[in-house]
């Protein structure tokens, strides 16, 4: 029998009670990166809602890995604790719930998106952002290159975090290489021009990434999933830039060194075609890398309706779901597709009489 939207599904010992999934969206409510009671909120009205699976906002594992100082981060103890109560609230409403690690690299040090999102000077709580090579992303500032010596730290930082996410009790890790964040600088040649062992050829440009992926899983319970988001491409033709077939070949490497699911979204140095900007527009990325991996998969973009979603685990071309905009506006979709497909999926006692 194939698999529908509310089919559990097996990620090593962790099991989602349904194929929907809660994107990481940027909240920049967290002052020296805590969370607090939006975030209780926030995520815990969308476990409520029934999804299967919450994956975080994109939580820093370094002061200067946030793109704002009003991100989450995961780098001491004092935010560990913060997300405890967190985690099991979301946790006993019957979901998952997975922290998304992330470094924005060169698209650091920014002011709040309500005080204008410009790039953040060193006298006003900015710093001196760091990337793969030195080059500029937002126009407002160049980012000086990362020594070796600095990478390899950087990969420790992502290490213990995770051995903190273990602590705060999450259920599963993603690491966020995509969007044009520091991962994507490294392996895309379109801001990656180093001449080392981590820049120039494939192999080079996706090293970072690799040694971080194979950091983590030491760091991790072997039974604890593991998953990546990747932007599938550049949307740029330029000559250096990243290609679908590229993702395709990232993935096989990160199966072999224990990466579970990817998450297969676009872009982040360049906008696509807004003529081609229309429902499942993303889909294909999911769906071609699942078919020449075997990975898990997790599909995106503008996805709105309880039968586009369900019809993509049907379907075949993915194997989760992962909503974002819609969860904004509708905390219980999962809730209302499950009605609108004449499915059974628990209803908390307290919301029976509306469902």
């Amino acid at each position: 029998m194939s698999a529908s939207l509310f089919s559990p599904l097996q990620i090593r010992s962790l099991t989602l009670k349904n194929r929907l999934v809660m994107s990481p969206m940027q909240q920049y409510s967290s002052p020296d990166g805590l969370v607090g009671a939006w975030h209780l909120v926030h995520l815990g009205s969308r476990a409520v809602g029934g999804v299967g699976l919450i994956i975080t906002e994109a939580t820093a594992v370094t002061p200067t890995g946030r793109n704002t100082l009003f991100d989450t981060g995961l780098w001491n103890a004092a935010q560990v604790a913060a997300w405890q109560p967190i985690v099991q609230f979301v946790q006993a409403q019957g979901a998952k719930i997975a922290v998304q690690l992330w470094h924005s690299g060169g698209k650091g040090s920014h002011a709040h998106p309500t005080a204008g999102f410009h790039y953040l000077p060193l006298n006003e709580g900015g710093w001196t952002t760091k990337s793969a090579s030195a080059v500029s992303l937002d126009k407002q500032q160049t980012s000086e290159a990362l020594t070796v010596a600095e990478i390899e730290a950087l990969v420790a930082d992502f290490a213990a975090a995770a051995h903190r996410a273990v602590q705060a009790g999450f259920d599963a890790i993603e690491l966020h290489a995509g969007h044009g964040y520091l991962f994507h600088q490294f392996y895309s040649g379109l801001t990656n021009h180093r001449s080392d062992e981590y820049g120039g050829s494939f192999e080079n440009r996706i090293r970072f990434l690799v040694d971080t992926v194979r950091a983590i899983r030491e760091a991790i319970p072997a039974e604890m999933p593991l998953l990546v988001r990747l932007s599938a491409v550049d949307f740029s033709d330029e000559e250096h830039a990243w290609h679908l077939a590229d993702s395709v070949r990232l993935t096989a490497v990160l199966q072999q060194h224990g990466v579970d699911v990817v998450t297969a979204s676009a872009g982040g140095f360049g906008m696509p075609d807004k003529t081609k900007v229309v429902p499942l527009y993303q889909v294909p990325y999911a769906e071609k890398i699942k078919a020449d991996t075997g990975i898990i998969t997790g599909a995106v973009g503008l996805i709105t309706t309880p039968e586009q979603a369900n019809e993509l685990v049907v379907s075949g071309q993915a194997d989760l779901v992962v909503l974002a905009r819609e969860l904004l506006r509708d905390p219980y979709f999962p809730l209302r597709a499950a009605k609108a497909l004449h499915t059974e999926t628990p209803v908390p006692v307290q919301y029976l009489r509306a469902f």
